[in-house]
């Protein structure tokens, strides 16, 4: 998927470039940018025990001295105007909304720099009303491809291409490895009403998306800024 995303982008590999990677989690998509490109990368995310495990693999890794890891919000972040080559965000710009992540984070953006983000799309024009209904609560701005092109036009970008995830990115990169944690996760929390509920929760959401797998997914969107 990321590969795939930076053939698309399309660097020159003699560029020397700066990256943000916003929402980075443990940083596994900040790792493979650090392989992929000549990139001094910034990774944020607001958990520091995240950031943690990122600094101890990089270090691991010999990529210390490209990697910075930034605590904080991706609403307030710290880069200056038209600093930035390449913007990177995996499942991570519903935190606050894909059109303002879009319209807030472009000013960071070099002219011609690059957005690269995912975000929940509908498979096709129609999904179930059930499916609709649920998601809408979840996170209104579920939408097609076409109405998140919109978006990014609309906010002064030049879509470049994008592309619909696997379902492999949600059943064996996400929920099964969530999965593996439930029993763990109550055995830590015996009796707690809240645990369960969590657990519950997310099995229901599990059950959910093999329900309805050929409706919804990821969408990878690639755009320059104006």
């Amino acid at each position: 998927m990321l590969n795939r995303a930076l053939a698309l982008c399309d660097f020159d590999p003699e560029q020397a470039l700066q990256v943000a990677d916003i929402g980075c989690g443990t940083g596994t998509s900040t790792l493979a940018l650090a392989r992929a490109l000549n990139a001094d990368i910034t990774a944020v995310d607001f958990l520091p025990r995240f950031l943690a495990r990122l600094e101890l693999h990089a270090q691991e890794a010999g990529l210390e001295k490209r990697i910075q890891t930034v605590c904080g919000s991706m609403d307030a972040l710290p880069f200056a105007d038209n600093s930035l080559n390449l913007i990177f965000s995996k499942g991570a710009i519903y935190d606050i909304g894909f059109a303002s992540g879009v319209n807030n984070w472009r000013r960071f953006l070099k002219p011609g720099g690059l957005l690269v983000v995912s975000e929940i799309t509908w498979c096709h024009a129609n999904p179930p009303a059930t499916l609709r209904e649920h998601l809408e609560q979840a996170y209104p701005e579920v939408g097609t491809a076409s109405s998140k092109i919109q978006v990014l036009e609309n906010a002064g970008y030049s879509p470049i291409a994008h592309f619909l995830l696997p379902q492999t990115a949600w059943t064996e990169h996400y929920y099964a490895p969530l999965a593996e944690q439930f029993a763990p996760f109550l055995a830590r929390h015996p009796g707690n009403e809240d645990a369960q509920s969590i657990v519950a929760d997310n099995q229901a959401e599990i059950a959910m998306h093999n329900e309805y797998s050929t409706d919804f997914t990821y969408g990878m969107y690639i755009a320059r800024k104006l």
